[in-house]
């Protein structure tokens, strides 16, 4: 009886075992991270310390010292002054080229797979494990094979050498990995909403605007953030599909970063190549929880 008249506090503490803070374990993995970012983060830090250094202080050879005296002039020289052959309007034209060509490329490719996945997840069609096989096929044709009759079939339609030309280059080329990221994510969506409505008669085009997207923000998000970080950082498709005055900001970069003409200058090297990327980090930077909310919810789910 005595036993069992014991208080339960006699018997011990309940509940999970605590973990030590500085196991073994936790070392090994956080160890691992530290190393990792710093390799990726160590390039970054040279880059942006040479890109606020001048000259005669980066020409004293230790490129991981912070800048004595900050100077921005670099960036300004490198936005709106660089020269690649006989232009001498820096990054700006490119960029807002990119822009062009970006901005139609992300929103016509991602309308359409985003229809193609809807229709494949729930509109079962005569064919439609054919049409899918084909367009997985597609996204695993390298580039390199197809860049010649591309370039017959714009010039062509006469859109070789146009911005619209390397508009529909992008958009197809993006098609088949969007439309498997949408077609996974709403086949994860419960497949109750789209019978309910099917039940009150709603059409094809009614599910998919008045349900299927306002539930679909999160893969929007991831596609627009693999769309954009293809497209622009794209050198190979700008510099064959468009002609000098309407290169894409890749080129550009390569262009003034490649210059022979007079002083090298690595500190305007390194601002145009931040400016570049600037963009698709932003952009990253500020959807990044709706990111990996679109992964987690079935964006790469077989």
């Amino acid at each position: 009886m005595a036993d069992i008249a014991r208080p339960a506090a006699l018997e011990g503490p309940q509940g999970p075992r605590p973990r030590k803070r500085f196991s073994r374990t936790n070392i090994i993995v956080y160890g691992t991270l530290i190393v990792v970012a710093l390799y990726y983060l160590l390039p970054l830090y040279v880059m942006v310390v040479t890109s606020l250094k001048g000259m005669p202080e980066i020409r004293m050879g230790n490129i991981f010292a912070p800048p004595v005296e900050i100077t921005f002039e670099p960036w300004v020289k490198a936005w709106s002054q660089a020269c690649t052959g006989l232009n001498c309007d820096g990054l700006s034209r490119g960029f807002w080229n990119s822009v062009r060509i970006t901005v139609p490329s992300v929103i016509v490719s991602i309308a359409i797979a985003s229809v193609n996945g809807y229709a494949l997840a729930n509109w079962r069609f005569r064919g439609a494990d054919v049409f899918f096989t084909i367009l997985i096929f597609g996204a695993f044709i390298p580039y390199q094979v197809m860049l010649y009759p591309i370039v017959i079939m714009l010039r062509e339609i006469g859109l070789y050498g146009s911005l619209w030309g390397l508009v529909i280059v992008h958009s197809i080329f993006g098609m088949p990995i969007l439309t498997l990221l949408f077609r996974n994510y709403f086949t994860s969506l419960p497949q109750e909403l789209f019978k309910a409505a099917r039940v009150d008669g709603a059409g094809f085009w009614q599910i998919y605007f008045q349900i299927m997207l306002p539930m679909s923000l999160p893969i929007f998000v991831v596609a627009m953030i693999l769309q954009v970080t293809g497209i622009w950082n794209d050198f190979l498709f700008g510099v064959i599909y468009t002609k000098p005055d309407l290169y894409p900001m890749t080129v550009q970069l390569n262009n003034i970063v490649n210059s022979v003409q007079g002083v090298k200058e690595y500190n305007v090297n390194m601002a145009a190549t931040l400016l570049t990327g600037l963009v698709p980090l932003v952009i990253y930077f500020v959807s990044g929880k709706l990111f990996v909310r679109g992964i987690a919810a079935g964006a790469v789910k077989g």
